[in-house]
């Protein structure tokens, strides 16, 4: 409720913004008109204005007039696309989503995924901390079955609460072939805006942009 209400309140003032321009627009073209027809009666009969400098003031002030109301439709179009995008992702709270993400680790197993190259044999683990730090590496499973992450150093002892990043590292032989962040699952508590894009919140507190979500399944 909070997320259509706080939308309806951002629709509101974007849909007054959009009016008091429009009635701006209106006031200067009026007085805009004026002027002109003030210039014209009051200009020297022996030594009269060329009609082409009117059309051509008339024109530019008609260019930027049609240029302010293109920008505010362009302006309410975004909101409105905003608007469908948040009553769509409204129903994504509580879903658990699949993305390349960080780790807010505060001790709890976290539901991951790698995607290894086919040419691999092995793969490694690369847990690394928010400072790019690598504090654990460790075998995994060569496949892309979902699997759990204990939060777990080299030696088995519980990493400190903390912010990290998973990614797998393909190997053949003693040759790395690639490395590539590790798709992380997380539960969707809520969907906000921040400056016209649409982001997702985890109930680790992680945001990420809703367009980088890969995945969607119900939680539990």
């Amino acid at each position: 409720m909070e997320i259509l209400s706080s939308q309806s309140q951002a629709t509101s003032a974007r849909n007054a913004a959009v009016a008091d321009t429009a009635s701006a627009i209106t006031s200067d073209f009026d007085m805009f008109l004026q002027l002109l027809t003030t210039q014209m009666r009051n200009q020297d009969p022996l030594n009269p204005a060329d009609s082409t400098e009117y059309t051509a003031q008339l024109a530019t002030f008609s260019g930027v007039e049609q240029q302010v109301q293109t920008n505010d439709l362009l302006r309410e179009l975004q909101g409105a696309f905003t608007a469908m995008n948040m009553g769509q992702l409204s129903g994504w709270i509580g879903m658990e989503a699949r993305a390349e993400m960080p780790v807010n680790f505060t001790g709890q197993t976290t539901t991951m995924q790698i995607a290894p190259s086919p040419l691999a044999d092995r793969v490694e683990l690369i847990v690394r901390d928010q400072n790019g730090n690598v504090v654990a590496n460790t075998p995994a499973v060569l496949g892309d079955e979902p699997f759990e992450w204990a939060g777990l150093d080299d030696d088995g002892t519980p990493l400190p609460p903390g912010t990290y990043t998973l990614s797998s590292q393909s190997w053949r032989g003693e040759e790395v072939l690639e490395e590539r962040y590790a798709f992380v699952f997380g539960e969707i508590t809520e969907a906000q805006t921040l400056n016209g894009e649409v982001w997702v919140t985890m109930e680790n507190g992680v945001s990420i942009p809703s367009d980088s979500v890969q995945g969607l399944r119900r939680a539990g």
